[in-house]
């Protein structure tokens, strides 16, 4: 009316509830395996060898590591399910008809990278209510853990969804969250302090982004980080915002989306 476009939101929500009913109907995969696996990292890292070593930086080693297992577990999962979620209707040919419907490109973004989003939030509660049944935890800061959780679970669909549009093969897709984001995050600090490398690595260690968002989350829980908790913060909303113009880019070039 007036010239202004009306927000359609039950297209919005319909892909919504698709997205959101495939994972349902893949429980087992998307979050079951996830959780066992998270809880085995627990076992053998957290009980095993946590049980013979110190602390670090004053907490006990099992705690110290579940912000590092949420966030491993967080980014994995969001470039994995946004960007298969896109990349099946390019693979199908439907993402035409997906076009083509009565929904601006913001919808479309807000219905798959939301249902991403949700599916990344339950998944790192998920992890951590079974945190809490191997070690006593305690969380300093819940208000910045969520805001962290959230931005980092936005930014990383936002990734992915990208990513699902570059893609031109199934080898693709799975390159950059299994070749590219788990080494990083498993050399970001997920499993020890920065603190604890020699000088030099502690310098080549700054340059891995994952680094930021780890401490960052580590220290909403803890109170203690490897960088100042505003540096962490400005590189995931800094991260954000490079998602939000790549994806705006794409719509209005028709990156991959029109050929």
């Amino acid at each position: 009316m007036n010239g202004v476009a009306r927000f359609n939101h039950h297209g919005v929500w319909a892909i919504y509830k698709f997205e959101m009913g495939r994972t349902l109907r893949t429980l087992l995969q998307s979050i079951a395996t996830p959780v066992i696996t998270t809880s085995l990292y627990f076992v053998v890292f957290g009980s095993a060898i946590g049980g013979r070593m110190a602390n670090v930086d004053g907490v006990p080693y099992g705690a110290f590591i579940v912000p590092g297992l949420i966030m491993l577990a967080v980014l994995t999962e969001s470039l994995s399910n946004a960007s298969f979620a896109i990349y099946l209707p390019k693979f199908t040919g439907t993402i035409y008809e997906l076009l083509s419907a009565p929904l601006s490109p913001f919808e479309i973004v807000l219905a798959y990278v939301g249902a991403a989003t949700t599916k990344s939030l339950l998944l790192g509660l998920l992890i951590l209510a079974t945190a809490r049944l191997f070690v006593p935890l305690e969380i300093a800061h819940p208000v910045w853990m969520l805001a962290f959780l959230l931005l980092t679970a936005v930014a990383f669909c936002l990734f992915g969804f990208v990513l699902g549009i570059w893609a031109n093969g199934w080898e693709q897709l799975q390159f950059v969250p299994m070749l590219v984001i788990t080494p990083l995050t498993f050399l970001g600090g997920s499993f020890y302090s920065i603190n604890m490398l020699p000088p030099t690595w502690q310098t080549v260690a700054l340059f891995n982004p994952v680094v930021y968002l780890v401490s960052g989350f580590r220290w909403s829980f803890f109170d203690k980080g490897d960088v100042a908790v505003g540096v962490s913060l400005a590189f995931v909303s800094g991260f954000l915002a490079v998602c939000l113009l790549m994806v705006w880019w794409i719509f209005r070039s028709g990156y991959r989306l029109k050929t």
